[in-house]
């Protein structure tokens, strides 16, 4: 079995956690998923109209079901993330409560790019943008029309298949853009590049000897650059979500044949089924999930990062006018009870996950800003900074909050 394994039960737990001071915040590395559909894109404004982003969906929410906090509103307001300043917030916010990564969910079809500009024209152009480090999840999966969705109609708009000439171009592009840029995130000097669909890169590919040597000439670009490699991650899950996703049967042969450094998860739904509609507990799904960090650990043979989810309500993408039932997905339960304080629980759990592990301390969360599934940590009206403030008390911060850390 994997080295960087080990037995891990719930009933051996204790939430009980050393100040963050005792040990130096350097020694672990939190990095947030961020979903970049909150700035005016091309493809979206020729479809829903011009300045069309998600937040659209965000303010129409309703609630679904007696108790159903619904609308959630930013306490930042309905910012673009393509605006430089609204991203010297956010960095400033993430830097001052121990976020070192924004790991952006990142597009590219055979016809090019979607919603880039969020990271491009954002991040990017954010003259703080050294406080936090950025890395890309390729998130290669059909893009479906859930804007809102109607029960079980999902019309394909983008697939996430693509040509082996745009694997080329994408990768040369990644490359000159991205991996060159200082505030990349790196491993060992190497910049990190990770992959939603396997399964997706598989067929784009041709299949799995095709696809390793696909990422070996991948890497061999990125040395010819002057890097010194790629690390590269696959995400990994047993659960569908999306409709068309489609998981992989025995994923730790897929990782070692294909040459993976690291495994990560993207949200705890992609591992375990809740288990009532229309809420589960989210303290029941932080138990079912821990002890899936250690299955991981121990069924891959290289390092796994855990995974932390704040939350989960998709209802925002549905027709607020339709049934509210378990009809797939958008319409799906929702995770109850994820307030700050159950939120710091999952994260002294994973602190302890880590200091047990020989794996480096990388914990991904799920995630930064997804608004309309309902895991996000910018702060709303309601909860202000509370689940940046859990990040802060359980793993300290590398910087000292500026005052535009505030809502």
């Amino acid at each position: 079995m994997s080295g960087y394994g080990f037995t891990l039960t719930w009933a051996g737990l204790v939430l009980a956690v050393a100040p963050a001071a005792a040990r130096a915040a350097d020694d672990y590395t939190v990095a947030a998923y961020y979903f970049p559909n909150y700035h005016p894109d091309a493809r979206n404004e020729a479809r829903y109209g011009a300045d069309w982003t998600e937040w659209e969906l965000v303010k129409r929410a309703e609630p679904r079901f007696p108790g159903h906090r619904q609308p959630r509103a930013p306490a930042w307001g309905y910012a673009s993330e393509a605006d430089p300043q609204e991203m010297v917030r956010k960095i400033d916010a993430a830097a001052g409560h121990g976020v070192d990564v924004f790991i952006y969910d990142w597009y590219y079809y055979d016809d090019g790019l979607f919603l880039e500009r969020g990271l491009e024209q954002g991040y990017m152009k954010a003259p703080n943008n050294g406080r936090v480090k950025f890395c890309l999840m390729w998130a290669n999966h059909d893009w479906i029309d859930i804007h809102p969705a109607k029960p079980g109609c999902t019309p394909l708009l983008y697939p996430g298949k693509i040509k082996p000439e745009t694997w080329e171009r994408m990768t040369d592009y990644i490359i000159r853009t991205y991996f060159a840029h200082p505030s990349h995130w790196r491993i060992d000097g190497k910049p990190y590049f990770s992959f939603y669909d396997l399964s997706m890169l598989v067929e784009s590919l041709g299949g799995v000897e095709k696809t390793a040597r696909a990422l070996r000439g991948f890497r061999d670009k990125a040395i010819g650059a002057g890097l010194p490699g790629i690390h590269l991650n696959a995400v990994v899950w047993g659960l569908r979500v999306l409709p068309g996703e489609q998981a992989v049967r025995r994923p730790e042969e897929l990782v070692e044949q294909l040459g993976f450094d690291s495994v990560t998860s993207y949200v705890w739904v992609h591992h375990v089924p809740m288990k009532a509609f229309p809420e589960t507990p989210y303290e029941w799904m932080m138990e079912k999930s821990i002890a899936y960090w250690s299955e991981a650990a121990e069924r891959f043979r290289v390092p796994y990062f855990p995974n932390v989810t704040m939350g989960w309500d998709s209802s925002p993408r549905t027709i607020q006018t339709e049934k509210f039932a378990n009809q797939g997905y958008p319409y799906t339960s929702t995770l109850s009870g994820n307030t700050p304080e159950a939120f710091r629980k999952a994260l002294v759990q994973a602190r302890r996950f880590m200091d047990r592990s020989s794996a480096p301390k990388i914990l991904t969360i799920n995630a930064w800003n997804e608004w309309t599934e309902g895991s996000y940590l910018e702060p709303d009206t309601v909860t202000g900074m509370g689940y940046l403030e859990a990040i802060r008390e359980v793993f300290g911060s590398k910087a000292a909050t500026s005052p535009s850390d505030d809502p």
